[in-house]
């Protein structure tokens, strides 16, 4: 079940910056959430991200391991690789990071490589999210970068489009399988049938 969680770390400090960043935070994640889903009409798991400075979107990305044969296309590797060129920097101090799904531990290392100063994430990940739905490695007092994380960001938007796109997934699958269940039983009326249709 996706569910919004407030990891540890807090970015904001006052009730008046939270009203702010709240309205600021909700307008980056909907641009999040269209890159998401560019994912999802790809045929990928609807997952996008944004990389902010300041006010200023400066790279996006979305999920697409499958169709790039890459496991580390995720949304948030895809931005930050946009993002470095942008900037000529293999560095990202100051800037933000907006993704509709809690980070895995891969994408959170690269986050603290980038030296990204801001996590903002959507619904949260039960299964491998890393800012502190199965493990936080952000609050690892030990690691030499300290990203500040905000979660659950218009988190059952979010949520429900992951949920929407896997239950639709599910329902190709289970058509896919009686038809096939269906060819098998009558072989020969599938055969009469796709002739029907052909001609």
């Amino acid at each position: 079940m996706l569910t919004p969680t407030e990891p540890p770390g807090a970015f904001l400090e006052s009730s008046a910056d939270a009203a702010f960043a709240s309205e600021r935070d909700r307008r980056f994640m909907a641009l999040a959430q269209r890159a998401a889903d560019e994912a999802r009409r790809a045929g990928e798991v609807p997952v996008g991200a944004v990389i902010v400075s300041g006010d200023d979107v400066i790279a996006t990305g979305f999920n697409h391991p499958i169709r790039g044969h890459d496991p580390s296309a995720h949304a948030e590797m895809v931005a930050l690789r946009a993002a470095a060129q942008a900037l000529e920097n293999y560095r990202l101090p100051g800037c933000e990071l907006y993704v509709t799904l809690e980070p895995c531990l891969m994408c959170a290392g690269a986050i603290m490589h980038a030296r990204i100063a801001r996590v903002v994430y959507g619904a949260a990940d039960p299964k491998t999210g890393a800012c502190g739905s199965v493990v936080d490695v952000f609050a690892n007092e030990r690691l030499n970068h300290h990203t500040a994380v905000t979660g659950g960001v218009l988190a059952d938007e979010c949520g429900h489009m992951l949920k929407n796109f896997f239950a639709e997934r599910r329902r190709l699958a289970r058509e896919e399988r009686a038809a096939r269940a269906a060819r098998e039983a009558h072989p020969d009326g599938a055969a009469a049938d796709s002739l029907t249709r052909t001609n």
